[in-house]
């Protein structure tokens, strides 16, 4: 009997947030009560303007297609932001918009890397970067994020790790699952290493705009010589509570927006056209409900932070980004998936192990503190009582 599936589906990962949040579920319908730090989801709502515009526009005509890159005016707008957000000088014909932030990460890595080619990736980092790669037969290289260097990668680390084959380098800041933010001289020190040698940098910038510091971010694609060299991927999930709106673009050279675009024509044809036009008011309309929320991430952080430190064998640092936190729990001497699960099972907190996120997330578990305060607490005081049962 020949076989029903293509080889390379082998090859394919997987998201545990999603197998967690199925589980967690499932005990939710046996009537366990669970609090869910698993996902990577802001528990707000989108803001209304941007649900009025979405409206708006699907009572006046937006109901069809697209062009395969975007609507050009939502583009220029997208450009428009790039410019002054991140300094990066683009226009239009470097824009290309998709259903999702995932599909840039898929469709660069697809139409860049051959078999045998080299990419660089974070780790622990997004689950998807490896299994992407994987998929495309390139080999997966990956740089890792350690704590005692606040999970920013090596750039001496980085220089050894660069050979012949390398195609394309994966930077994520800031960072999933640690919340690790690069320093502009990092990001600097990164540019430095790569210009010139032909090798094309994936800069995932979807966190760029839930930061804690003083400093903006540093895009690399606007340092010298690196606008040529650069895909950035963001999109509007995560900075707009916009995660079920599926919603996001990459900013690249012309000719490789013109390649994605034609793996849109042959995949999803278009985004939705009325996603498109409440992405231009995310951006254009008030900025007040992401400060409002940004705010309040940035409560929760510090109340998850103080709470993890203060059970006894746990040890957690301060992330700079994201709403992620990622605790060390090696002093248990069980690997982070045996954590995990007992947590779920036994206190009703569902969160991923850290190898979820790659091999060298071994002895820590990542907590989303996307969620409300209330259940924060409840968290910390479950966690706190079935880890004591451990020792």
């Amino acid at each position: 009997m020949k076989p029903l599936f293509a080889e390379r589906m082998s090859l394919l990962g997987t998201e545990t947030a999603f197998e967690v949040l199925a589980k967690a579920k499932a005990l939710e319908a046996q009537g366990k009560d669970i609090v869910h730090l698993e996902i990577g989801e802001p528990d707000f709502d989108t803001p209304k303007n941007i649900i009025d515009a979405a409206c708006f526009a699907l009572t006046n005509g937006y109901t069809h297609y697209t062009p395969a890159p975007g609507i050009p005016e939502v583009r220029e707008t997208i450009a428009e932001y790039i410019r002054s957000h991140k300094h990066v000088d683009t226009s239009l014909e470097n824009i290309v918009i998709v259903p999702g932030g995932k599909p840039i990460m898929f469709f660069s890595i697809l139409a860049t890397v051959n078999p045998g080619d080299e990419v660089i990736y974070p780790n622990p980092g997004f689950p998807i970067y490896e299994s992407v790669i994987r998929f495309v037969g390139g080999k997966p290289v990956p740089i890792p994020l350690r704590e005692e260097n606040q999970f920013r990668l090596d750039v001496n680390e980085l220089a050894q790790l660069i050979t012949p084959k390398t195609k394309m380098l994966i930077i994520n800041s800031p960072g999933n699952p640690t919340g690790g933010v690069l320093t502009n001289e990092d990001i600097k020190a990164i540019a430095d290493l790569v210009r010139g040698q032909e090798i094309l940098v994936l800069s995932d910038e979807i966190y760029d705009r839930i930061v804690y510091g003083n400093t903006q971010p540093l895009s690399i694609a606007s340092l010298p010589g690196m606008l040529d060299w650069t895909i950035i991927l963001d999109g509007f999930s995560k900075t707009y509570a916009m995660t079920g709106w599926r919603l996001g673009y990459g900013v690249m050279p012309a000719e490789i927006a013109d390649r994605i675009s034609q793996l849109m024509v042959n995949s999803n044809s278009c985004t939705s056209a009325f996603t498109q036009m409440a992405g231009k008011e995310a951006l254009t309309g008030p900025q007040t409900d992401v400060d409002r929320m940004v705010a309040e991430f940035k409560r929760r952080r510090d109340l998850m932070v103080n709470g993890l430190n203060s059970i006894p064998g746990v040890s957690c640092l301060l992330p700079e980004g994201s709403f992620y936190v990622f605790p060390n729990f090696k002093s248990f001497n069980r690997n982070s998936k045996e954590i995990a699960d007992y947590l779920l099972n036994d206190a009703g907190v569902a969160c991923l192990g850290g190898t979820s996120f790659g091999s060298y997330g071994e002895g820590y578990l990542r907590f989303s503190y996307a969620n409300s305060v209330e259940n924060i607490q409840k968290a910390l005081e479950r966690i706190e009582t079935a880890l004591g049962k451990l020792k």
